[in-house]
């Protein structure tokens, strides 16, 4: 019988009045507190990444009708709000950082929101939040060479094993960006399994570096939220993500085929 698909849910800033920058992928308090609600009455028990890719690795059983809950970039409400909220129903969860962004003593000062610090970071990781890596600045990975590209994914590890003890294991790539060379670096540096985008369920047979993601948006009801994670017409509610996704990646590629014309005519 086939591994049945699993939503992974991708949410941003949890935030009360969240800046332009953030808004459309910011969810009001009050609604992360009704989703995690409908998790609990819906009878959907959360894991975290390390836990999904390493039962699909090993052939151990998931518990019944799983769910993961994942957070991106590091706002300081997934302290302030969610965690709470977590705690509320004993559920787990993955942060992904962008180290750079985290305020303390790495921070470039390229968070586009307030951002968490380290000691907070500290708390959600004893509170059962896995924390993995998001690069460093949060660039377009696959736009850079490859020393740079190494640098973000290393940095970002040593970052995060000097400030929690442990190093991360699971990676989320900055935008759901990736290519073959991306993936290849991501596995070469030390990650065990990484999450993209791509608005539909994760299966096993898309391999531990491309877990695909569901997006909560600010606009998601209550309704929306339950059909995404009972996997229902997901395709229908995503189908606008997937034709702007699929028009900017062949955007991104036009625009990589010129730099590589000019770099020869050089």
């Amino acid at each position: 019988m086939p591994e049945a698909p699993v939503p992974i849910l991708m949410y941003h800033a949890v935030a009360t009045d969240p800046n332009d920058a953030t808004r459309e992928l910011s969810v009001a308090p009050e609604a992360f507190a009704r989703q995690m609600e409908l998790i609990a009455e819906l009878g959907l028990t959360p894991v975290n990444t390390a836990s999904l890719a390493a039962s699909w690795r090993s052939g151990h059983p998931l518990p019944e009708r799983p769910v993961l809950i994942t957070f991106d970039d590091g706002y300081e409400g997934v302290h302030r709000h969610a965690l709470p909220m977590l705690t509320k129903h004993g559920f787990t969860a993955t942060l992904f950082v962008s180290t750079g962004w985290i305020r303390g003593a790495y921070d470039t000062g390229g968070g586009l929101d307030t951002m968490l610090d380290w000691d907070q970071v500290r708390e959600l990781a004893a509170a059962d939040v896995e924390i993995g890596g998001h690069s460093h600045t949060h660039p377009q990975l696959d736009q850079l060479d490859d020393a740079a590209l190494r640098h973000q994914l290393i940095h970002c590890k040593e970052i995060v094993s000097d400030e929690l003890g442990t190093a991360p294991v699971s990676f989320a790539y900055p935008y759901g960006y990736s290519s073959r060379r991306v993936r290849q670096a991501v596995r070469e540096t030390g990650y065990a399994q990484a999450l993209a985008v791509n608005n539909g369920l994760a299966r096993r047979r898309q391999g531990p570096y491309a877990l695909t993601r569901l997006t909560v948006r600010r606009g998601t009801t209550a309704e929306e939220f339950e059909r995404l994670v009972e996997g229902r017409a997901v395709a229908r509610d995503f189908a606008r993500d997937r034709a702007l996704t699929k028009g900017y990646a062949l955007v991104r590629r036009a625009r990589q085929v010129r730099r590589k014309v000019s770099r020869s005519r050089v």
